[in-house]
């Protein structure tokens, strides 16, 4: 299995490939990842272009670790293979769907993708995908989607388009979201892969934005589409565990390490009833902890 399949991936920072200035250093903000855009930020006209910058900047720029997903045009345009194409021989990690509807899309990306390794002498496998839900119909496919490929790490909430095709506007309050954000985690974590919300366009509300990363991290979200630098300290605080977090999840661990082999299946860890059912939560906090770089233990 790819180990880039889970890995973190807190926020993806959205970047016009029209505009090389853009994407020249975007590392130096510590995104865990970027996305290289062709789709609906790109004129036009300038869809050559940008491919050529996109081409450039993954063959010639050192992201430091930064994942580099390209969004590419959709599958309705003459655009999307040359893109895929591009893409994968300049070297980036994984390839994002707009628009996705079907399992179907995945798999003609897929197919495309793997063509485009070959070409390329790329690594097999080593180009992932993930798909953006941007109606109503992909929302209601979710499951379906989530499976589709062995190569799709995730999905993700295009917030602007699902309302669109609601027949409603984005509020701020997150009601119009709910129901698709809810459908999309579950599928998900049915399925096993990551889910990621929409981004929030509001820059000058970013007491907004806490309260909007807040929820979908409560809700069980991997992590927060963004549009700007500054959106990135929120969510890596909010989805980096506290502390107290830490410390908690440990004890957990060791106490059912301990217990499990004498026979013990209930007991209390700071006066909380604890069994077996916490285990993997703890062990995965631990985890996140590790990947974000504030826990050096080896539970």
């Amino acid at each position: 299995m790819n180990p880039n399949l889970k890995r973190l991936r807190r926020s993806m920072m959205f970047l016009n490939c029209q505009k090389p200035g853009l994407i020249k250093d975007p590392y130096i903000y510590a995104p865990d990842s970027i996305m290289l855009d062709l789709e609906d930020a790109v004129a036009e006209r300038e869809k050559d272009a940008a491919r050529y910058s996109l081409y450039h900047a993954l063959q010639e720029i050192d992201y430091r670790g930064v994942e580099r997903v390209v969004r590419i045009n959709g599958l309705d345009t003459t655009l999307w293979k040359e893109d895929i194409r591009c893409s994968v021989a300049g070297g980036c990690d994984a390839i994002r769907i707009p628009k996705t509807e079907t399992a179907e899309d995945v798999r003609k990306v897929e197919a495309a993708v793997i063509a485009a390794e070959e070409e390329f002498h790329v690594e097999s496998g080593r180009t992932l995908i993930m798909a953006a839900l941007e109606s109503a119909r992909g929302v209601m496919n979710a499951y379906e989607i989530c499976t589709s490929s062995p190569r799709l790490f995730g999905i993700a909430l295009s917030g602007g388009d699902y309302t669109k095709d609601l027949q409603t506007t984005i509020s701020g309050t997150g009601v119009e979201l709910m129901g698709a954000r809810q459908h999309m985690i579950i599928a998900a974590r049915a399925a096993g892969v990551q889910c990621f919300d929409t981004v929030y366009t509001n820059l000058n509300d970013m007491d907004g934005f806490r309260h909007d990363v807040e929820t979908i991290h409560t809700m069980g979200f991997d992590g927060k589409s963004i549009i700007n630098p500054r959106q990135i300290p929120i969510v890596h605080e909010i989805y980096t565990p506290k502390p107290k977090d830490i410390i908690f999840a440990e004890k957990v661990v060791r106490e059912i390490d301990t217990k499990k082999a004498q026979g013990i299946g209930v007991f209390t860890v700071d006066g909380k009833m604890i069994d077996i059912a916490f285990y993997d939560g703890a062990k995965r906090t631990l985890a996140l902890a590790r990947a974000s770089g504030v826990y050096k233990g080896d539970l």
